[in-house]
């Protein structure tokens, strides 16, 4: 059966747009037009996806987000979010949320289906290995948890997985571009920010191994091997 997309947008022609070329796409969709009726149809059909307008009447899409990652039957719920502004600090307000994609209107529908099929293969991709541990950083790929010194780290989604690929390849280069790829799991259109945004996040909450994800000046990231 094709995944099943819930979409959250109060603009009635976005929201048949989107609706239409998903379908034609092949998937499944379901529509909300405002945040408390998205958590109730998050609850009721139990989507693959969500897409979440930020400006919303009423809850907006951000405390809709953290209302969706404060379920434990949600909290790994693929959430894009679309929005209209696309200045950093919006970026980084979702991010912190637990957005694990940001989509700025206008955008192209091949584009969007792009993302989603991304998404949807993060999501359903089996782990690799269940434990990894260097040094004082533990990641348990399973339960989805991270500590460093013994004290759990509270990550995002794609924090927690930027740091697992990081760490499960020690030593290596990796440009900003292959992360996109290899993390975010499509070949990005436009700013490699987001890999920045995400990088800077990740060692604030390191603290004291911050220093286990190294930049390299000109080409991207590499993480410390010991």
């Amino acid at each position: 059966m094709s995944a099943l997309i819930l979409i959250v947008e109060d603009e009635a022609k976005i929201r048949n747009l989107i609706k239409y070329n998903l379908e034609r796409a092949g998937f499944r969709t379901t529509v909300a037009e405002d945040g408390e009726t998205g958590l109730l149809r998050v609850q009721e059909s139990n989507p693959d996806l969500v897409l979440l307008d930020v400006m919303l009447p009423g809850q907006s899409g951000i405390e809709v987000l953290r209302q969706i990652r404060a379920e434990p039957t949600t909290q790994d719920l693929p959430v894009l979010l679309l929005t209209a502004r696309s200045t950093e600090t919006d970026k980084l307000l979702g991010f912190e949320q637990g957005a694990d994609d940001y989509l700025t209107k206008p955008f192209s529908p091949r584009e969007l289906v792009a993302r989603i099929r991304a998404l949807l293969r993060r999501s359903q991709a089996a782990p690799a290995a269940p434990c990894t541990t260097i040094g004082e950083l533990t990641i348990d790929l399973l339960a989805r948890e991270a500590a460093y010194a013994d004290e759990k780290l509270v990550l995002t989604r794609k924090e927690f997985e930027l740091l697992s690929f990081l760490a499960q390849n020690p030593g290596r280069v990796h440009s900003r571009d292959e992360l996109l790829r290899k993390v975010w799991g499509y070949d990005y259109i436009g700013e490699t920010r987001t890999v920045d945004v995400h990088v800077r996040r990740l060692r604030t909450k390191l603290g004291d191994g911050a220093h286990l994800i190294v930049t390299v000046t000109g080409v991207g990231y590499r993480f410390a091997a010991r």
